[in-house]
């Protein structure tokens, strides 16, 4: 079982250069767990290349597709209060983005407080820099 941030996410579900890395994790390790946001997140990665042109219409919807498909078999942690004072501290701790740290704060706890029981899946450097800091034993795809 890990914590998948967005960022590696992502290249399950549109061919990027950190795809075959990713996809290697997955395989080795199928049991998903993110935070309640992350399929927003994603969706918003996704049409933001829409936007920009990176993906056609029809790329977009298989991407929505697979984003559909792995949100069916992933484990989330929902957020509350406990989420959000987890990330506050969080964020006076590292220096990190609020998205970051909600995602971080929702691996401690999913981590039952415990970082060292769960790896933790990024291809973001700051996010796998702080999580190594809180002790989670990181996959850096990046």
């Amino acid at each position: 079982m890990k914590f998948w941030d967005s960022s590696a996410l992502l290249p399950l579900i549109v061919s990027e250069a950190t795809t075959a890395s990713a996809r290697a994790s997955l395989t080795a390790d199928p049991v998903m767990i993110v935070w309640w946001g992350t399929r927003i997140e994603c969706a918003s990665a996704l049409a933001r290349l829409e936007r920009d042109g990176a993906l056609d219409a029809v790329g977009a919807s298989r991407a929505f597709d697979n984003l559909a498909t792995l949100a069916s078999a992933w484990h989330e942690v929902d957020a509350g209060d406990m989420l959000r004072e987890c990330a506050i501290r969080l964020l006076r701790v590292h220096p990190l983005r609020a998205a970051d740290a909600v995602q971080l704060a929702a691996a401690v706890i999913a981590a039952e407080m415990r970082p060292t029981s769960l790896e933790l899946v990024t291809a973001d450097r700051r996010l796998a820099d702080a999580a190594r800091k809180e002790g989670f034993a990181v996959v850096d795809l990046a």
